[in-house]
C-alpha cells in the first residue's frame, strides 16, 4: 500500500454545465432510467405533469406519482404516494414538478432515497441542490422536461406539434 486512500465505490459525478446539456448526457440518462418518481404529479388532466406522465408511461417508463394532496388516488392507473419514502421500490430518477424552493428539500429526499438522477422541470433551477446531488454521485438536469428531451432525442418532437420552427400562441397566417 502506498498510503493513499482507497477509491470510493460512489465517486462524485463530474461537474456539469447546467446552462447547456450535451445530448449524449441526456441520452445516457434517459437510456439508463427505468423507474421515475414524479413529484408534483397532478390528477388534473390538463396539467403539464399529467401530459409528461402519460408520454413517459407510453414510452415504457415505470412512473410513481408523488403528491401528498392526492394520496391513494390514481393518475393514469398509477397509485399516488405521499413521498419518496412511501414508494415500494427505489427509483432511478426523481422528476421534480414543483417550484425552485421546493426542489431543494426534494433533492435532499432523492439523495436519501438512493435515486441516481434528479431532474428539475422547465423553469425549475436550484444550483445549491444540484451541487449537493452531484456531490452525492447523482446526475442532475435542471430547467428541462424529460418528455420533451426524450421526444427530441428520438426524433418524434414533430408529433407534438412543435417542429414548425416557430413557437407562438398566435395563429399562423397561411
Amino acid at each position: 500500500m502506498d498510503g493513499s486512500p482507497a477509491p470510493t465505490a460512489t465517486a462524485a459525478a463530474p461537474a456539469i454545465d447546467h446552462d447547456r446539456y450535451d445530448d449524449a448526457y441526456l441520452r445516457r440518462i434517459l437510456r439508463d432510467v427505468k423507474t421515475i418518481a414524479m413529484v408534483g404529479a397532478s390528477t388534473n388532466w390538463n396539467r403539464p405533469s399529467y401530459f409528461a406522465m402519460k408520454y413517459l408511461l407510453d414510452k415504457g417508463f415505470k412512473i410513481y406519482p408523488v403528491n401528498p394532496g392526492a394520496v391513494g388516488q390514481k393518475i393514469l392507473g398509477q397509485t399516488v404516494h405521499a413521498s419518496l419514502e412511501d414508494l415500494p421500490e427505489t427509483v432511478d430518477m426523481v422528476d421534480i414538478f414543483r417550484n425552485t424552493e421546493a426542489a431543494g428539500p426534494i433533492t435532499d429526499a432523492a439523495i436519501a432515497h438512493g435515486a441516481k438522477v434528479v431532474w428539475m422541470q422547465i423553469a425549475v433551477r436550484n444550483d445549491a441542490a444540484a451541487r449537493r446531488a452531484e456531490a452525492a454521485g447523482l446526475r442532475v438536469v435542471m430547467n428541462r422536461c424529460p418528455k420533451i428531451e426524450h421526444s427530441r432525442l428520438i426524433g418524434t418532437l414533430e408529433w407534438h406539434g412543435i417542429a414548425s420552427g416557430v413557437i407562438s400562441s398566435k395563429k399562423r397566417r397561411l
